[in-house]
């Protein structure tokens, strides 16, 4: 691995999901969900991808895509880790970034900082994210590894959870020689919630977005606004995050 590593970074998206259909076109101030979620991805610099279905009900993604000049990958729409192997193969990545569209305010620095240690590290067997030991915001996620490991867990992985949900094969060791890292934050953050997936969330990312500028805001400043306001915490304070 050189530090020339070809990385992008590829976001899955559907319009169909079960607690909050067609969330990611919503509008919240100046732009859709995923327009800021565009925005703040491209800031890192790196090549963006969308990953999304075949389905009729995300041909709408992909003219998002066409209009954005952000290229889109379609594939089967419960094996997600078949998109991603198929999109890094069609870009020839060596490496991949993955995040998921419903976080609007995913912070470009974090993917920079991980990135940067990854390449620094120069190891395919490498998975480096903020997921595994969450100190951060959920909804600033992020997962860092290589083709060489996406090859694998595509081609051995066999249960539905980890078609659907790409990485437990990686991160869960299952190959038993995959080295994890871990970007983490001194004090802990995690119980604030800026994923999108209910009604609640999409309260507190609209008035982030329309009412405190938050998309221009960086991780840290986003924090310290949500330290500071404990009622936009309370928005979306009693929803529970979807089992894996």
């Amino acid at each position: 691995m050189s530090g020339a590593l070809r990385v992008g970074i590829v976001s899955q998206a559907r319009m169909t999901s079960t607690r909050l259909p067609g969330k990611v076109l919503l509008r919240a101030g100046a732009d859709s969900l995923l327009g800021w979620h565009l925005r703040r991805l491209r800031q890192t610099g790196l090549p963006v991808f969308l990953a999304t279905t075949t389905n009729a009900a995300d041909d709408v993604l992909a003219a998002f895509g066409a209009a954005h000049g952000l290229p889109v990958t379609r594939g089967d729409e419960h094996d997600v880790l078949g998109r991603f192997l198929l999109c890094a193969r069609q870009h020839d990545l060596e490496a991949v970034v993955r995040v998921t569209s419903d976080c609007p305010l995913i912070a470009a620095e974090l993917i920079t900082e991980g990135v940067a240690r990854y390449r620094a590290a120069a190891d395919p067997r490498l998975y480096l994210s903020n997921v595994l030991q969450r100190t951060y915001p959920r909804g600033f996620d992020f997962e860092v590894f290589s083709r060489e490991l996406l090859e694998e867990a595509a081609r051995r992985a066999t249960l539905p959870a980890e078609r659907e949900h790409v990485t437990p094969y990686i991160n869960q060791n299952r190959s038993g020689t995959v080295r994890l890292a871990h970007l983490t934050r001194a004090t802990d953050a995690s119980r604030y919630r800026l994923t999108v997936d209910t009604p609640e969330d999409f309260t507190l990312a609209r008035a982030l977005l329309a009412d405190y500028n938050a998309g221009r805001l960086d991780c840290e400043e986003i924090i310290a606004l949500l330290a500071a306001h404990p009622k936009l915490v309370a928005l979306n304070a009693e929803v529970e995050q979807k089992k894996i």
